[in-house]
């Protein structure tokens, strides 16, 4: 069950550079999300400026490796709201639309799931901090399937999927830390209505929770393909230069 897991008494160095990046993004989330609650457009605009800039500053710490890892997140992430949001109607923020600064908060928070991933903390104390979410997750998905009045059975399938995820996954610290900051920013979010989850899943047919219990899958399957998808994007740009290189050598 935790094959992927460091071994234990794992003595790992504390970088304070992750908790800083940690930090920073749980704060912002906070404020970003509670002022777009009676936001305008302009001013969900200047949000989504500010992010570009808090991440791009973030970057400039970060090996290529990283940065291409959250230049993906960014695509698929953003991809992914216009198809769950506007058009499927999963979730609905308060204009109908992808607020601006939802592509660089997905970027914030898997760099903030990388960097408490890798950090001293999550590394020393990695099994211990799995049973936490898992019993946290698992008892709010029994929850919402047993005594929630709007029901979450749609949460209850995406806490399974969590699970495979977290225990047959190749990266379990990052998904762990993943269910932290989604967590966080989801209940935020939907507390002061700065979207909502629709009551029946539009695919699914299945009665959901605001927001579904296990709601970190859906961002654990943004972090597996930006970790997949950075070695492929980096073979592929050296390929090209090396080409590029030689044409007009």
């Amino acid at each position: 069950m935790f094959r992927y897991f460091p071994p234990q008494h794992n003595l790992h160095p504390h970088n304070y550079r992750d908790y800083y990046i940690a930090a920073f993004t749980f704060f912002c989330v906070a404020v970003c999300l509670i002022t777009d609650a009676d936001a305008t457009l302009e001013k969900q605009n200047a949000l989504g400026v500010s992010g570009w800039v808090f991440l791009i500053g973030w970057l400039l710490g970060e090996n290529k490796e990283i940065r291409v890892q959250v230049l993906i997140a960014v695509l698929f992430a953003t991809i992914g709201e216009h198809f769950a949001s506007p058009f499927m109607g999963g979730y609905t923020y308060r204009f109908h639309n992808v607020p601006a600064y939802v592509p660089a908060g997905h970027g914030m928070v898997y760099l903030t799931a990388v960097a408490l991933g890798r950090s001293g903390l999550f590394v020393r104390y990695a099994r211990q901090i799995a049973y936490f979410v898992v019993t946290v997750c698992g008892t709010w998905s029994l929850w919402g399937i047993t005594f929630a009045a709007q029901g979450d059975f749609v949460g209850a399938l995406l806490f399974v999927i969590f699970l495979l995820y977290l225990f047959k996954g190749r990266s379990p610290l990052v998904y762990l830390a993943a269910f932290f900051i989604t967590t966080w920013l989801e209940i935020i979010g939907t507390a002061v209505g700065t979207w909502q989850w629709a009551a029946i899943d539009p695919v699914l047919g299945l009665p959901q929770g605001n927001p579904p219990s296990g709601v970190a899958a859906w961002y654990c399957l943004v972090d597996a393909v930006a970790m997949g998808g950075s070695a492929p994007v980096l073979r592929t740009a050296k390929r090209t230069r090396n080409f590029l290189l030689l044409k007009l050598s």
